[in-house]
């Protein structure tokens, strides 16, 4: 593996604050490892959800490493890493060419994706597009991205481009991190207050007065188009890497069918259904998730 950046004053807890310099910007993140983890290992890289960062799987990564050092992205616009520059957009297909830009320059052989809600979907694109690179792909509450009906592709640009004319407002400041987390916990996937905290922190900057949000605001526009389904069903039959969903009983899944579709087109693919909401890996019980993980990345 090449040598990416990592900052050793911060180690914490056997992690520590890591960067990643691509092309065109600078991807940051948080490693976990374990001393005696074998050189042969296969890296495990972890990919976040849609408005979270790296600090989603503080509660699995300490045991998954004890597999394989796992390194977890934070996206652009997410957490500490760089934004895209003005004028360019956050488009779905764009992070998949981060992590191919990510794997390419930092990792030598295969690796191991374990991805939740986006990160998922961009593991899984990256999968089917990428076969060589991944050794085994795990998706958390998430099997896919979005789909539109073309006919509805012009008014889903005319509302992504109307948002873009329209900006952004005065970002909202906080007096404190506690008042940030309360309005995450209650977000539209919501979390408990333990989670929001562990969450919520790589997500903030300080600024006079509080806090503000480091996450662009541009990531909350509307899509200028999406997939149609049958371009979907194409990027999950390339999967050649074994697969994993693991689906949360009270996830955001169990009130849509069309995964139970998607599940049969990915060629060597399981399913564990897992207790918890669409953060099960972060909030409440992740025992399930970590023993679930471990088994499939390590059949022997």
């Amino acid at each position: 593996m090449a040598s990416a950046r990592t900052d050793k004053a911060h180690m914490d807890k056997a992690h520590a604050d890591t960067e990643w310099p691509l092309r065109h910007l600078v991807l940051r993140g948080l490693s976990w490892s374990a001393p005696d983890t074998p050189d042969t290992a296969i890296p495990i890289i972890g990919l976040h959800g849609w408005l979270d960062n790296a600090a989603t799987f503080t509660r699995i990564a300490p045991a998954l490493a004890q597999l394989a050092p796992m390194h977890c992205i934070d996206f652009p616009g997410h957490g500490h890493s760089e934004h895209r520059p003005p004028g360019q957009d956050y488009v779905l297909v764009d992070y998949v060419a981060d992590i191919a830009d990510l794997i390419d320059r930092y990792f030598e052989g295969p690796v191991h994706i374990v991805g939740h809600s986006l990160g998922g979907i961009v593991g899984a694109m990256y999968a089917a597009s990428f076969p060589d690179r991944v050794g085994r792909l795990v998706m958390i509450d998430s099997l896919g991205p979005l789909t539109l009906p073309p006919e509805k592709s012009a008014a889903q640009l005319r509302k992504g481009i109307t948002k873009r004319l329209r900006g952004s407002g005065a970002p909202m400041t906080y007096g404190a991190v506690e008042d940030a987390a309360k309005i995450r916990a209650g977000g539209l996937s919501p979390l408990s207050s333990e989670a929001a905290h562990l969450l919520v922190p790589r997500n903030l900057r300080e600024v006079e007065g509080g806090y503000q949000w480091r996450t662009d605001a541009r990531l909350r526009y509307p899509s200028l188009s999406r997939f149609d389904e049958a371009q979907v069903e194409g990027f999950l039959k390339a999967i050649e890497s074994p697969t994993l969903f693991l689906r949360a009983e009270d996830g955001l899944l169990g009130g849509r069918e069309s995964w139970r579709g998607r599940s049969r087109l990915i060629p060597d693919f399981r399913e564990v259904v897992v207790p918890g909401s669409h953060h099960c890996h972060l909030d409440g019980n992740v025992d399930p998730v970590i023993e679930a993980i471990r088994e499939f990345l390590d059949p022997s």
